[in-house]
């Protein structure tokens, strides 16, 4: 284990040669209570977001509405990472553009606990912005606290660092879900804000622990690349402001006419982002041959997401409406079911590590393509087992508490599978060009994922219907047969990369 190295194996003066933290840099402190922190506000927040839409004491819109509006916003904190990388590279380095995204995160829960719709959708759009900017520089700036791919505490240290996102997750429907369905829906979103001030406030004092290359603009912008980046910025800004306008005051305006662009911007700019890159002549042929192998995978990860995230909205709303939410007799909040995942990740992800590799030692560990289809099997198994519960709903009977918690388990087994593999086979067929960007390629099939959900809810479509959970479900099981079949052309095309 990483954390059993001590103080006097590392060189003094290097990043990593304050070993207070289980064995790591004193540093992974400060970033694992900032990110826990973070993830605590995030995951609070969006427990209570799509029950506070629907709510008659919230926003109390249709289902569909409230669908629409939770998978916008998800798939907006991962399209907005990959900028949010770029604002690290290029303007501010990672600790400043981490600080900034902290207050930017803050205001934004600020803004939602105020009891306005008006500055509710603000304060979404502020959170999403936030978390953009935080989500793809806090990583960067773990890896800045070792000596390199070979430092043998690195891994060690993510796994450390990916606890922290777990606890976070966990605790935050259990508090801020509870306040907010409890007490005041404003005052959970404030907690969320409280939560971020925490986080922020110890990431600044503890920032002095960090790596002094984290404080590094890697690739700054030069005063020509400055100036029209600015330029182009207030160009687009400036369309956006008369356009929104002349619909406002028209009396045209609608939500749709936000969310519907937002989706399709979802669907478009993943598409557009792996074409650019297959499309790149500096490609070698082996580099063209792993792009097209990774676009199986894209595809069959955004199929994954956009079932997995409807945990939060789809399974939310109906364990809302239409669940027993007790057990034993004992009543509890319908957002306690968002800690249910996180708690069966922190339980589950060690078995999994230590189940593949007592295979890989035996020669019998399944390749890439078989552990992504058996996720999108296990995915789509999970809507099957929906089914279930609807018909009891259908029945005019209220649905077992234990029927979701079986469909999150499903679906947790299933995230194991393939979403651990699909970021190291992200890493691993990354051409060399685009070595620093294809995590944000990577994060991008959950924005192509929720995004599409989006569009099927603004289009009228019912997702808490059986047809259409029957629908999905068929889909993400044939999109997972499909690999399966064709895993042999995929480890082709992957070449040495395995």
């Amino acid at each position: 284990m990483a954390s059993s190295l001590t103080k006097d194996s590392v060189t003094p003066g290097t990043p990593g040669s304050d070993t207070a933290f289980f064995g790591h840099p004193r540093g992974l402190a400060t970033l694992f209570m900032t990110e826990m922190w973070e993830r605590f506000s995030y995951y609070g927040m969006r427990a209570l977001l799509p029950l506070y839409l629907v709510a008659p004491g919230g926003l109390h819109l249709s289902a569909a509405t409230a669908t629409a509006i939770y998978s916008v916003y998800v798939s907006l904190v991962y399209l907005l990472a990959m900028p949010g990388g770029w604002f690290g590279d290029r303007v501010w380095g990672p600790r400043k553009t981490v600080a900034v995204a902290g207050a930017v995160i803050m205001l934004g829960h600020l803004t939602l606990a105020l009891p306005s719709s008006g500055t509710f959708y603000a304060g979404l759009g502020l959170v999403a912005i936030g978390s953009g900017l935080l989500k793809a520089n806090i990583s960067t700036m773990v890896g800045h606290l070792y000596e390199g791919p070979d430092d043998p505490r690195r891994d060690g240290g993510f796994t450390v660092f990916y606890m922290g996102i777990n606890l976070g997750a966990f605790a935050a429907p259990l508090v801020i879900g509870t306040i907010g369905e409890n007490v005041s829906w404003h005052l959970g979103f404030a907690l969320a804000a409280v939560g971020m001030a925490i986080g922020l406030a110890q990431f600044l004092i503890g920032s002095r622990h960090l790596a002094d290359r984290s404080s590094v603009v890697p690739t700054p912008l030069s005063d020509a690349e400055k100036s029209t980046t600015l330029r182009k910025a207030a160009i687009w800004a400036g369309i956006a402001v008369v356009f929104y306008a002349i619909v406002g005051f028209s009396g045209h305006y609608t939500l749709n006419w936000i969310l519907v662009p937002l989706t399709l911007l979802g669907v478009i700019i993943p598409v557009m982002v792996l074409v650019n890159i297959k499309r790149d002549r500096e490609l070698d042929r082996t580099e063209q041959k792993s792009m097209s192998a990774y676009i199986w995978f894209f595809v069959a990860a955004a199929v994954f997401w956009m079932i997995y995230d409807q945990g939060g909205s789809t399974l939310s709303i109906f364990a809302d409406s239409s669940a027993e939410n007790s057990v034993l007799g004992w009543t509890f909040p319908v957002s306690w079911y968002q800690s249910v995942n996180p708690v069966l990740i922190m339980a589950l992800a060690p078995v999994f590590a230590w189940f593949w590799l007592a295979l890989n030692r035996r020669g019998k560990e399944p390749s890439t393509a078989v552990k992504f289809a058996s996720g999108l099997v296990l995915v789509g198994a999970s809507f099957f087992l929906f089914l279930a519960p609807l018909a009891i709903a259908d029945g005019g009977h209220k649905a077992a508490a234990l029927w979701l918690v079986a469909i999150y388990f499903v679906q947790t087994v299933g995230e194991l599978l393939l979403s651990p593999v699909g970021l190291s086979v992200t890493t691993k067929m990354a051409p060399a060009k685009y070595a620093s960007q294809m995590m944000g390629v990577w994060f991008l099939a959950v924005t192509a994922g929720d995004a599409t959900t989006g569009l099927l809810s603004i289009a009228g479509v019912d997702l808490n219907k059986t047809g259409i959970v029957a629908l999905e479900a068929t889909l993400a099981v044939l999109a997972g047969l499909a690999v399966w079949m064709y895993r042999n052309r995929v480890k082709e095309l992957m070449g040495s990369v395995r």
